[in-house]
């Protein structure tokens, strides 16, 4: 699959953020969680791409794009910001976002940075009000640092997806056979570095509250009660939000079910038009 052309935004401190454009129609951002980097949209980009012009980030440390040796999650919301800016000076228009679990953070924090931004849809992933309800224990990290030291990245990597994100075993058979699952093993030892950021981070409802545009907040029906109870709290915080609800689905929905969450990001992107 084509992964389209490759442009580069420079982020703030100087770091060079890949992104691949690709498809036709209005500019769409994509932002990744938190393991892997853009070729995690390969399942969901055709569904996308004859309606919206398509615009995937590499994080940071990721795929195309650079890192620095001291990590912050204010370099996430930065790089955002940057890609955002970037796509808006080439089109001459206010540039959409739909960023996943962890992208949905570095999404709300670059809202601030930057006034091009017309909407943002976010699939499971907003400020935490309890963070030990999405982050991974202590000691799941250290076992998964552990794996890596030992050179297995691959089982730290199935490790996540079994405990933290709790997949069953015919859904992590599913997310191994996608292209991206080579992606998120090159990147499983940023794990560690984003998650204590986040336990340091905490709910800032005072950065959510600062988001006029419209939003979009996904959720699986399949997923913990903490994903829900979340997603209410963020919308309390926002003047002009909307809750989907996805039936059957977990936290992986944009991969496994794919149709399903292009259907509700497009009516929900495109209904101005």
């Amino acid at each position: 699959m084509s992964k389209g052309i490759l442009r580069k935004a420079t982020s703030a401190d100087g770091t060079e953020i890949g992104y691949w454009t690709s498809g036709d129609g209005p500019p769409l951002v994509l932002v990744h969680g938190g393991l892997g980097d853009q070729t995690r949209w390969d399942a969901l980009r055709p569904h996308l791409e004859p309606h919206v012009t398509v615009h995937a980030m590499d994080r940071r440390g990721r795929g195309e794009s650079g890192d620095h040796p001291e990590y912050d999650l204010a370099r996430e919301f930065e790089d955002v910001a940057a890609v955002v800016d970037a796509v808006a000076q080439g089109c001459g228009c206010l540039v959409d976002v739909y960023a996943h679990s962890a992208g949905g953070i570095y999404t709300a924090g670059a809202v601030p940075l930057t006034s091009n931004i017309g909407r943002i849809a976010i699939y499971e992933g907003w400020d935490w009000t309890d963070p030990e309800a999405y982050v991974p224990p202590l000691d799941v990290l250290e076992r998964m640092d552990a794996l890596v030291a030992e050179g297995d990245r691959e089982g730290a990597c199935a490790m996540l997806f079994r405990e933290v994100v709790g997949v069953s075993e015919q859904e992590l058979g599913s997310i191994r056979a996608q292209p991206s699952w080579s992606g998120r093993v090159a990147a499983v030892h940023t794990v560690s570095r984003e998650v204590r950021a986040f336990l340091d981070s905490g709910f800032d409802p005072q950065r959510s509250g600062s988001i006029l545009v419209p939003v979009l907040l996904l959720v699986g029906a399949e997923s913990p009660d903490s994903w829900k109870s979340g997603a209410e709290a963020v919308a309390a915080a926002l003047p002009d939000v909307r809750i989907a609800v996805l039936a059957d689905q977990g936290h992986s929905a944009d991969m496994l079910a794919p149709e399903l969450v292009a259907k509700e990001l497009l009516a929900f992107l495109l209904e101005a038009a």
